[in-house]
């Protein structure tokens, strides 16, 4: 049973820097594209950021491009986002995602 759990979200001003981190069980995690996304109130959920198994290449959303980045350690089996110089517009739950399956999401606020 795959299970994804993020955690490190919470309240930061703008400018400011969070780390989030989703921790993932019942699969071989090593071997799978791993995903930030999120979803702002009244909007659809978007990619933020994904990460590839093999080499680790990324890709990113335009507009977190420069100020997030993604990461994982596949030694623990986590794959976390960090995001610096965050803006209002980051203001969302953060969900982590593999092959279809998602965790329970981490709410980010940026205060203004």
């Amino acid at each position: 049973q795959v299970q994804l759990v993020e955690s490190g979200g919470g309240l930061v001003q703008a400018g400011g820097s969070l780390r989030l981190s989703c921790t993932a069980s019942g699969f071989a995690f090593s071997r799978y594209v791993m995903s930030w996304y999120r979803q702002a109130p009244g909007k659809e959920r978007e990619l933020v950021a994904r990460i590839f198994s093999a080499g680790g290449s990324t890709n990113y959303a335009d507009s977190v491009k420069g100020r997030f980045t993604i990461s994982r350690d596949n030694a623990k089996n986590t794959v976390y986002l960090q995001m610096n110089s965050l803006k209002p517009e980051g203001t969302a739950v953060y969900y982590c995602n593999t092959a279809g399956d998602w965790g329970q999401g981490t709410q980010v606020t940026v205060s203004s």
